[in-house]
């Protein structure tokens, strides 16, 4: 049995509208989730004693989430994470996007998805967000319909994203929730244990756009993937179809696009298909944490994705999705300066994110997933968050 309350959460600046609160509560969880950027803004979940924690991070007051912030908890778009250099081509034309992270755009924009209100529809056992991004919101082409809606089932929180589009445009949905399984407040997520179901990841360069794999002489000797060998199989009519060779041995691929380095997670860092302690894992690799795409195989069926365990209070948050990868990130960015939940403070290192989605500008990679939605097609993706203790 789950149950569904709405409360006034906060009023936004200049009359702009009213922020609410919308409360899911099952005998395992409860999760607040807010009408601006659908964004989660609590979610508790018992350890083994039964002593429920809130283990995402976060602010107390709509103000927080208006400030400059990481995204904490929000639905980001109309495409999550990065496009290089903030621009790409559609049928020959070019399109400039808002540069807001170094040299690219990120997560949408300087107005994404995570900073407009959202209209709110109250479900039996949960609550479904939708609005309509205009023809040329942000740069992007095309007037977008969105849904979003999140259900509870016992001790799984389950996230759908729907979208049709009145002309080809990218499109990547994802939720930015920081996790820290310990609870949130707690200074770091060192002790939790982390999986990740996937063969191969993105290398990124120093601004984490995916590596430009120019050179096919692979003095490293690392296997290289193509995306068809994970499992996936190209939409039907995608420009780019199933023609990009496979890059592997010196085979180069003769077209002048950049082509991203898909590279085996084997004997790297990035092998986390077993569980590895985060922080001795970090510091046997001398990494300084992890912002980088897994590339996770087979097809839009639901399946495993990541497992996490926090063994001091025995909470196991696992991933299942439809999505072709996961931004598996670490906080690397935070810096203890923003004061969160009961004055917090959010120092690096102190959440993990799991964000599932297409892979980093895969508009600009045509043999990544295609990220294309076109006129007629429906974008519908869903991530399932699982709660339990062990």
């Amino acid at each position: 049995m789950v149950s569904v309350t709405r409360a006034v959460f906060g009023d936004l600046p200049l009359g702009a509208g009213t922020v609410e609160k919308f409360q899911l509560q099952s005998d395992q969880l409860r999760v607040d989730i807010i009408s601006w950027g659908c964004t989660i803004t609590a979610l508790e979940v018992k350890d083994r004693q039964g002593r429920a924690s809130d283990v995402v991070l976060g602010f107390d007051e709509l103000e927080g989430y208006l400030q400059k912030q990481p995204y904490f908890g929000a639905v980001v778009g109309r495409v999550a994470n990065r496009i290089a250099k903030g621009t790409f081509t559609l049928d020959g034309k070019e399109y400039k996007l808002a540069i807001n992270n170094g040299p690219n755009s990120l997560h949408g924009g300087v107005k994404g998805f995570d900073k407009v209100l959202w209209t709110p529809r109250v479900l039996s056992n949960g609550v479904e967000f939708s609005r309509v991004s205009p023809d040329g919101e942000e740069g992007y082409p095309g007037e977008l319909k969105v849904w979003v809606t999140y259900t509870l089932d016992g001790g799984e929180l389950v996230v759908n994203y729907r979208a049709q589009a009145s002309q080809t445009t990218p499109v990547n949905l994802t939720n930015h929730s920081y996790f820290n399984l310990a609870g949130q407040g707690s200074p770091n997520i060192y002790d939790h244990e982390v999986t990740i179901e996937a063969d191969a990841f993105l290398p990124v360069d120093e601004v984490l756009i995916p590596t430009d794999l120019t050179d096919c002489s692979e003095p490293d000797g690392r296997h290289r993937h193509h995306w068809s060998s994970l499992g996936w199989k190209a939409q039907l009519g995608h420009p780019h179809g199933d023609q990009t060779p496979a890059h592997s041995g010196k085979n180069c691929s003769p077209s002048t696009a950049s082509l991203g380095e898909i590279a085996s997670v084997q004997g790297t860092a990035f092998d986390l298909r077993k569980p590895v302690e985060l922080g001795k894992h970090l510091q046997e690799f001398h990494v300084n944490g992890f912002d980088h795409n897994f590339c996770l195989k087979g097809s839009k069926e639901k399946r495993f994705c990541a497992r996490v365990h926090h063994a001091g209070s025995g909470r196991v948050l696992e991933v299942y999705t439809t999505q072709p990868g996961v931004q598996f990130y670490t906080g690397n960015f935070l810096d203890g300066t923003l004061k969160g939940k009961s004055g917090a403070g959010y120092p690096k290192h102190s959440g993990f994110c799991l964000e599932t989605q297409s892979w980093p500008d895969a508009v600009n990679q045509p043999h990544f997933p295609p990220v294309l939605l076109k006129p007629g097609e429906e974008y519908d993706h869903t991530t399932w968050f699982k709660f339990s203790v062990a």
